[in-house]
């Protein structure tokens, strides 16, 4: 298949831990402080704990020396084109080793609108009737059929409403476009990540809370605690008198 898709023009920091994938890295970034958000793996999904109102970005960094495709989607719909997603769909392409962040829903070659964590009720899919897939965040990636080149120097509580991810504040993104084959017509690699609210995830058992050591209760605080003549200091030699 030959079509036209996107490739980028901006290349990211590298990326760290909590990654996700085995062609690429792929990790949720709070877009506030730079920081990855960390993934939880439970019943055989990937999570991450988003705060609703906070920006993020989906980032990624091709791991081998070759072009890859990422078809993206957020909430089941494509990213990039805004139709509900399917693999064989408009995709961005990471030229080897490359690294990208992408931060919102692309409006244009220079601009997109944020990607913001929000209540699933308002967030961009359920607004545009689609709201069945919210709260998943999906990768497919394809390696290009193209001549392998050799390098030159190798031979349950009660929950909340769920968080969905909103139609943010446009911004300065820029992108061109180049051809790219597809080695096949179903994903390398497809990888699914899902997310909700931290109070959600702790209450389906995702996360686990952390408790504060108990108290044990004292019928006499204010009695002294040593009743017994206490060790010496180490290292030190009694007096001894004749």
């Amino acid at each position: 298949m030959n079509r036209l898709y996107i490739t980028l023009l901006l290349v990211c920091a590298c990326m760290r831990v909590h990654a996700v994938g085995r062609l690429a890295d792929v990790l949720i970034i709070d877009r506030s402080n730079g920081s990855e958000l960390p993934v939880h793996f439970y019943k055989g999904e990937y999570w991450v704990a988003g705060s609703p109102g906070a920006r993020y970005g989906i980032s990624l960094r091709n791991h081998i020396g070759e072009r890859i495709l990422a078809v993206m989607a957020v909430d089941g719909v494509n990213v990039i084109s805004g139709e509900s997603a399917g693999w064989n769909q408009v995709g961005y392409v990471f030229a080897p080793y490359d690294s990208y962040e992408t931060d919102g829903w692309r409006k244009s070659d220079a601009q997109i609108a944020a990607f913001h964590f929000a209540a699933a009720s308002g967030s961009y899919a359920a607004l545009t009737g689609r709201q069945a897939n919210v709260g998943i965040i999906g990768v497919a990636l394809f390696r290009e059929n193209a001549p392998r080149l050799i390098p030159a120097d190798q031979a349950t509580a009660s929950l909340r409403e769920k968080l969905g991810t909103s139609h943010g504040p446009r911004e300065e993104s820029n992108v061109t476009y180049t051809d790219f084959e597809r080695l096949q017509e179903s994903p390398n690699v497809l990888i699914r990540i899902r997310y909700d609210s931290l109070p959600n995830l702790i209450a389906m058992g995702v996360i686990r809370q952390s408790r504060s050591p108990e108290t044990i209760p004292n019928p006499f605080p204010v009695a002294p605690l040593a009743r017994y003549v206490p060790d010496p200091p180490q290292g030190k030699k009694a007096d001894m008198h004749g």
